[in-house]
């Protein structure tokens, strides 16, 4: 089975393992989050040989609470693309098409995830790095509050936008993995009533098949006796480019020094963190006033709605040697999920249906308020307890 389509770069001896609320679940990490002992290379020649000296700090809460690591899952080169074929590992493939991607930079944890590898994967968010491959995987990925996990041990994009985000089949368990990650109180407010769903965001050139499946979900929502209104996401239509301006420009001065030998990098990771080098100081001062500015439209939006819904992938599950640019599929596939990282609160990643052309998972995003997780896990776990598309399973699979 090819180790589920190349999703594995190390099998981990799990050991003994502690009681806890995760014992007997097994686990698989992002290799850009420290597994102490093993390889942690960030998919990267750089890195090729560095053994982790410890757990990161994530890591090691999921062990203590009973869960047992039995690998590190493969990803885009250092975190830096949206179909993780950038890997010098190999790219990893979609358990429910081979020929097709499973997003990215998470792509291993996705795949995992699907094809039964590991009942929980951890992944890392910067721009949709969880959402995308939850999306094209069909399984369930949560972006959380960025700033309220310990970042201890996982290798960065850009600190003002990395997060760690469980995946899982299912949204309870999504859930209950994130307990045991999280340093803050579960908020106590009202159970969500209304959903917000944007006029327009960002763009009205989605995938025909993909508005059908998040359509519907919507509906849904509805028939449970959640309030629909439309909404405006004010200052929708630049967020991803003010991404991309300050995530881009943080890769450049990390990666400063790599390079110095261009030679190394996967050429997709060289051309996306190249960008970074000719922004300009007034270019990123303009993009973080753009973060505030979207932060403050976005506080206003959820003080008339819970959640808002929106598409996760745009279109539908790429092919692998599909000949495109590299920038311009970035754009693309990411022009849904990277707004949401202006936001400074939470956004998860839900199956809800398949492509009617090629049968491939759509998924639909859940966004919510600073530190609002349990909004969007109530409305997954209604949803999920009325119908099956979580679990339905690829044919890639244990």
């Amino acid at each position: 089975m090819d180790e589920a389509i190349n999703s594995v770069i190390t099998w981990v001896e799990p050991g003994e393992t502690a009681a806890g609320p995760l014992a007997g679940l097994t686990l698989g990490v992002k290799d850009n989050i420290d597994v102490g002992g093993v390889r942690s290379t960030c998919a990267s020649d750089f890195f090729a040989d560095r053994v982790a000296d410890e757990d990161a700090t994530v890591v090691r809460r999921l062990r203590a609470a009973g869960a047992a690591v039995v690998a590190t899952l493969n990803l885009a080169e250092f975190a830096v693309g949206v179909t993780s074929q950038n890997s010098a590992a190999g790219g990893p493939r979609n358990p429910w098409d081979p020929r097709r991607v499973p997003a990215g930079s998470s792509g291993g944890s996705g795949a995992a995830v699907a094809a039964g590898l590991v009942d929980v994967a951890l992944g890392t968010d910067s721009g949709g790095s969880v959402r995308l491959p939850a999306a094209a995987c069909g399984v369930v990925g949560l972006r959380p509050t960025p700033g309220i996990l310990d970042m201890t041990g996982v290798f960065p994009v850009s600190p003002d936008f990395d997060t760690v985000g469980p995946m899982a089949r299912t949204v309870d368990l999504v859930a209950r993995t994130f307990d045991v990650l999280r340093e803050t109180p579960r908020s106590t407010r009202p159970a969500p009533r209304r959903v917000g769903v944007p006029r327009r965001f960002v763009t009205d050139d989605v995938d025909p098949d993909v508005a059908r499946a998040v359509a519907d979900f919507v509906q849904h929502l509805g028939d449970l006796g959640l309030e629909v209104v439309e909404i405006d996401i004010p200052l929708a239509d630049e967020a991803q480019s003010h991404v991309y301006t300050l995530l881009y420009h943080d890769l450049a001065q990390l990666h400063r020094e790599r390079l110095e030998e261009p030679e190394r990098f996967q050429p997709p990771t060289l051309q996306r963190i190249r960008q970074g080098v000719f922004i300009t100081a007034d270019q990123h001062r303009a993009a973080a006033r753009a973060r505030s500015d979207f932060r403050v439209g976005m506080r206003q939006v959820l003080e008339s709605v819970d959640v808002v819904v929106t598409p996760t992938l745009p279109v539908d599950v790429p092919f692998a040697r599909e000949e495109e640019a590299v920038l311009t599929q970035s754009v693309r596939l990411g022009q849904l999920s990277y707004p949401w990282s202006l936001h400074n609160g939470p956004t998860m990643s839900l199956p809800v249906g398949f492509h009617a052309g090629s049968g491939m998972p759509v998924g639909a995003q859940l966004t919510a308020a600073h530190c609002d997780e349990e909004a969007l896990f109530t409305i997954g776990r209604l949803y999920q307890s009325e119908t099956d598309w979580h679990t339905r399973r690829p044919p890639v699979c244990l």
